[in-house]
């Protein structure tokens, strides 16, 4: 039978796209607005929903950025004292043996 295509050139392939409009803020809306009348009914379905929102957001909801940040601002200046300090420290040692050690090697 392959030699009846001999004389058939294959035709190209061809698809169909066709465009389609996402709009994330909608979507996100939609899903909030259901969320709410779930939450509303009560119920199962209520407590479900509430628990699996507060996966996605991660442990402390919403509030959770606001601490983070300020752990992070506390971690900052925690550390920055910490090199303060060090490189006083650092430069007390210096002043104090460090005469010494030179007349030592001298």
């Amino acid at each position: 039978m392959g030699f009846l295509r001999l004389f058939k050139p294959p035709k190209n392939q061809q698809f169909s796209y066709k465009p389609r409009f996402w709009d994330p803020k909608k979507e996100e809306a939609e899903k909030l607005k259901q969320r709410v009348e779930q939450l509303q009914n009560g119920g199962v379905d209520a407590m479900k929903t509430r628990i699996s929102g507060g996966f996605r957001k991660g442990a402390g909801g919403e509030a959770a950025g606001a601490y983070r940040s300020a752990r992070v601002k506390k971690s900052n200046s925690t550390l920055l004292i910490v090199l303060i300090s060090l490189v006083g420290l650092a430069y007390i040692v210096y002043q104090l043996y460090f005469p010494e050690l030179e007349a030592w090697l001298s």
